[in-house]
């Protein structure tokens, strides 16, 4: 039976502050990219998905970001060194283990967040200095890359464990790079749709962009995005179409060699 990850990025309430529907993602997703304060999250906000995630079966990641509260984390960061990006993914991950560790659960993988993710896929110091990190805390961290992109290319350089991820709810340009949330139909929001492309890009594995260009990738995990207001309905729908074709969905830490 083939296997697959599904993963959504969580955590990113903010004191008063809500986004997301965490608890009902947690009963339909295999991993969560927990957000570590940089972007979204607090220690409290940190605290709380982990340990609900324990409780799902649902293994961790950490979702490191520009320091960009005010943005979420979409706002284009200028001037940032390779080597002070290093830094402050490092700190994220930092934040998120210890977390992980108080609640009894294990840190298992490290996805980008963002503007940061984004400059990743198409910068190859930016890429690399996200993997250094990873390697410095912990070189057994599964670097989760989108498919084909610098990303991947600076795990492969560095021999870490990656996950290669394509996007439900997110469209694709000819590149095979995430159409700019700008343009028209570059966030999809019919669950229908979502679950539809998933299951072709799987079964075909591979990209499949707007213009219908296939771009061959391999598939190692599927994300949809908390902030999605379509995002239990979607993820839902993801996971039994692939459960229907007989894909079985589990934590990418039990998947990736």
């Amino acid at each position: 039976m083939d296997v697959i990850d599904l993963n959504c990025d969580m955590g990113e309430s903010f004191g008063a502050w809500t986004m997301g529907s965490d608890a009902e993602m947690l009963k339909i997703v295999s991993s969560a990219n927990v957000a570590c304060g940089f972007h979204g999250g607090d220690p409290l906000v940190m605290f709380d998905t982990v340990t609900r995630a324990k409780q799902n079966g649902v293994g961790i990641g950490a979702h490191p970001s520009f320091f960009d509260v005010w943005g979420f984390g979409r706002r284009q960061i200028q001037g940032e060194k390779p080597e002070d990006i290093e830094k402050m993914v490092v700190y994220q991950i930092g934040a998120l283990q210890g977390v992980a560790r108080a609640a009894g659960h294990r840190l298992g993988h490290v996805k980008a967040h963002g503007t940061l993710a984004n400059l990743a896929a198409v910068d190859r110091a930016t890429a690399l200095a996200i993997g250094r990190a990873i390697a410095a805390v912990d070189p057994e961290l599964i670097y989760v890359v989108m498919a084909g992109t610098e990303l991947e290319r600076a795990a492969q350089e560095l021999e870490l464990r990656m996950a290669r991820e394509i996007y439900a709810d997110r469209a694709y340009d000819d590149s095979g790079n995430l159409a700019a949330r700008k343009l028209p139909g570059a966030v999809l929001h019919d669950a229908e749709e979502a679950a539809a492309r998933v299951s072709a890009m799987v079964r075909e594995r591979a990209i499949i962009s707007n213009s219908g260009k296939r771009i061959p990738v391999a598939i190692d995990t599927v994300c949809v995005h908390g902030d999605n207001p379509a995002a239990v309905e979607m993820a839902g729908l993801v996971r039994e179409r692939l459960e229907a074709a007989g894909i079985a969905v589990r934590p990418m830490a039990e998947t990736i060699n």
